[in-house]
């Protein structure tokens, strides 16, 4: 028997709030018609660039890009409870940290949230509460190493995501600056981390990983690089904890010779396809995933709807995809064919100021 489908799905919206935007916005798409209702403010919040639920989905998280006092970079995470879009979301607590982040992950026992700084080359852990609750940074380690040949960017070690393994062992964090994937242990029970047996693995160098995925049975992470924009596809060892590169495929045609930086990269829900977004060339590559050897295939390369697609997300159901684009200020609807993995761009769009990350409540 099929579960039900809610006639829409409601989704949070992480800004930038340099210009007018004033911190988390709310907004519905139709789960029949892929229609996006407007956009409403729900919570006051300075630059929430990352949002990450509980896998218990009443809470989420959102971190925030702020400056101290001096001008320096500094940040924080804020705890939320998940309540029905509409009305004021006052944060459950926040956590301060001394290094701006940006990207964080809750583990499957919901007991522990790591984060990551891009500016301070930083990795740290948050034990969480029953109700939600951060509790003060526990682990915290700083990446040092080589770094990668483009100097403009990799100027020195720059974690980007981090991604929890499904059998909840590992955290893996990409470092944009060293060319690296980071292996950490993880135990939810102490909400600490610690280099793995095999502690990191090396990208092709000016890769730059930004955001990784792994297959819901774990045997392969996917790993896009915001500077080669590629897809590096990782065939994962549970048993011996190592990594090995089985293949790279770019995320733009061939012949576009501009200046474009690959962003996200998600999974559809059935497993079966893998969708990136590039920023400059302002499209959304889909690949079909081999199921027994998770190698991709290139599908299509659809324009994305708007400029600067830094971030997008698939509807729980995998019927309809939704992007947001910091550069035009806009999100957009796909419609998703769970056969083929094609897109297909709905008319119309929502305008919310510097929109940076999606997440389904």
């Amino acid at each position: 028997m099929r579960p039900e489908i809610p006639p829409h799905f409601s989704f949070y919206i992480g800004t930038y709030t340099r210009t007018t935007s004033l911190g988390i916005y709310g907004a519905r798409i139709d789960s029949s018609s892929g229609a996006l209702s407007p956009a409403s403010h729900l919570a006051a919040l300075a630059n929430p660039t990352w949002l990450t639920l509980h896998p218990g989905r009443q809470f989420f998280y959102a971190n925030q890009e702020l400056k101290s006092a001096d001008g320096k970079p500094v940040g924080a995470v804020a705890a939320f409870a998940a309540a029905p879009l509409g009305g004021n979301h006052a944060p459950l607590n926040v956590e301060p940290t001394d290094a701006t982040l940006c990207h964080t992950a809750v583990d499957h026992t919901g007991k522990v949230l790591v984060a990551v700084s891009y500016s301070g080359g930083q990795v740290s852990t948050f034990p969480l509460e029953p109700d939600g609750r951060l509790r003060p940074r526990r682990s915290f380690v700083t990446h040092q190493g080589p770094l990668g040949p483009q100097t403009n960017r990799q100027d020195k070690p720059h974690p980007h995501s981090v991604t929890i393994s499904p059998d909840n062992r590992l955290a893996c964090v990409t470092d944009l600056g060293l060319d690296r994937v980071y292996c950490y242990d993880l135990n939810a029970a102490t909400a600490t981390i610690t280099p793995a047996a095999a502690p990191f693995l090396h990208l092709p160098p000016g890769t730059g990983p930004r955001h990784a995925k792994f297959s819901a049975d774990g045997r392969f992470l996917y790993v896009i690089g915001e500077l080669a924009n590629t897809v590096t596809v990782l065939a994962h060892d549970a048993v011996e904890g190592s990594f090995q590169i089985v293949q790279s495929l770019p995320t733009l045609p061939a012949d576009f010779a501009a200046e474009s930086t690959a962003a996200e990269i998600r999974i559809h829900p059935n497993g079966r396809f893998l969708y990136g977004s590039n920023r400059g060339h302002d499209s959304l590559v889909v690949y079909a995933i081999a199921p027994s050897t998770g190698l991709l295939t290139w599908v299509e390369t659809v324009n994305c709807g708007g400029v600067q697609p830094r971030n997008f997300e698939l509807t729980p159901d995998g019927a309809w995809l939704v992007c947001a684009h910091q550069g035009s200020d806009s999100l957009v609807s796909f419609r998703v064919d769970s056969t083929s993995g094609r897109l297909a761009l709905l008319p119309g769009k929502i305008t919310v100021s510097q929109p940076v990350c999606i997440l389904f409540a």
